[in-house]
């Protein structure tokens, strides 16, 4: 075991090992949780039937897991105690601790956590690696193509529930919001890839959920949602927004994310069906920046509005969300899967500040650029 992580090495000769893991007491998002393991036998089940149990351990794979929500979600499935292994490139750390975690905390877990280097691309390699480790589980957190995930389901007939980590941007723009999981989707997409791996998981009859996130925020986020807001709060700069600032969009909490991830484990009610996971409050642009200056504890912020046709940016993206009312409808999680989120907006922002931007840590440096230029041209909206 190199630096507390196992490598899980592959013969095809050799029977895929299995690790007990003790009792743990751990913490995340201040709840404690103490976990006991019972391994049971498993019982083969007809390809698509849901035979996953809450208080059974699981042989779980993580496709990603080593940044943002995999981060996250891995911590919950070894308290919940599982046998978790992460499947990446290895081209980052396996394992990372979480803002403020004990080193006891941090070590207990790096020590249960499995991994397998390869690339998902590589589709023998999966093929074999997967068939040879005969996983019962997987969570696919940076699936993208459908063409990477075939590979994974003819290794494992046998797998008991496939949940992947889809997009709410797959839906088809409409003058009628919240989007709903029945409304349209719209296959010209940036995320088809996704559709079309939904597509593939109901033709195979494999028994999956999927997720999809609208924007997610919190601690180690790698994409600027609210750090770009930071930003220019700490810098004590105007805060750029485009039109009307009235635009209404919806973020959620990547810990709350996590929690619904793990209550569709094993939950007949998950059987075969997509999911909205964010918060359950809606927010205006102009609301967002006053509420991450909130978060930080910075003065109420000086909010400049621009007409986005007026300016040439070239490649640079002015502005961290799309342009238009963007939100979707949580309703089916609650009511079926009893996800309630935990996080209120400037409660979720305020852990995301002080467990990361207000530590100095954040995963992309200010970049004011377009800010000058919208700042120093004239054709702005009243």
């Amino acid at each position: 075991m190199a630096g507390g992580v196992a490598t899980v090495q592959h013969n095809l000769k050799m029977q895929p090992s299995v690790s007990l893991l003790p009792s743990s007491q751990s913490s995340f998002c201040g709840t404690k949780f103490n976990t006991s393991v019972q391994y049971k036998r498993k019982v083969c089940q007809p390809k698509g039937a849901l035979n996953v149990t809450a208080s059974g351990a699981k042989k779980i794979l993580v496709m990603g897991g080593t940044r943002f929500i995999g981060i996250f979600l891995s911590r919950l499935l070894v308290e919940e105690g599982h046998q978790v292994t992460l499947f990446t490139r290895g081209k980052a750390p396996i394992t990372q601790p979480l803002p403020g975690e004990a080193d006891e905390a941090y070590n207990a877990f790096k020590s249960k956590i499995l991994h397998l280097k390869g690339d998902r691309k590589d589709f023998d390699f999966v093929k074999t690696s997967l068939a040879a480790e005969g996983f019962d589980v997987v969570y696919d957190i940076n699936g993208r193509e459908a063409v990477e995930v075939e590979p994974i389901l003819d290794a494992l007939p046998n797998l008991e529930q496939y949940i992947y980590c889809s997009s709410a941007g797959v839906y088809l723009k409409s003058d009628l919001l919240p989007h709903c999981e029945t409304d349209a989707v719209d296959p010209k997409s940036r995320h088809k890839g996704k559709l079309e791996t939904e597509a593939l998981l109901e033709s195979k009859g494999v028994n999956y959920t999927s997720i999809r996130p609208v924007y997610i925020y919190g601690p180690l986020n790698y994409n600027p949602v609210e750090e770009w807001f930071f930003h220019r709060l700490k810098a004590g700069r105007p805060i750029p927004i485009p039109n009307s600032g009235l635009q209404v969009t919806q973020l959620g909490h990547v810990k709350d994310l996590a929690t619904a991830f793990i209550k569709v484990l094993g939950n007949p009610k998950a059987s075969k069906q997509v999911f909205n996971i964010s918060g359950d409050r809606y927010v205006t642009f102009d609301g967002l920046a006053r509420a991450c200056a909130k978060a930080g504890g910075f003065p109420e912020p000086e909010l400049v509005h621009y007409n986005p046709k007026e300016f040439d940016f070239g490649k640079k993206k002015a502005f961290p969300f799309r342009d238009q009312h963007f939100f979707a409808s949580v309703e089916k999680a609650k009511v079926e899967l009893g996800v309630v989120p935990e996080y209120g907006l400037v409660e979720g922002l305020k852990d995301s500040y002080d467990l990361d931007f207000g530590r100095g840590t954040f995963r992309k440096a200010a970049d004011f650029e377009t800010d000058d230029i919208i700042l120093g041209k004239s054709l702005v909206l009243s």
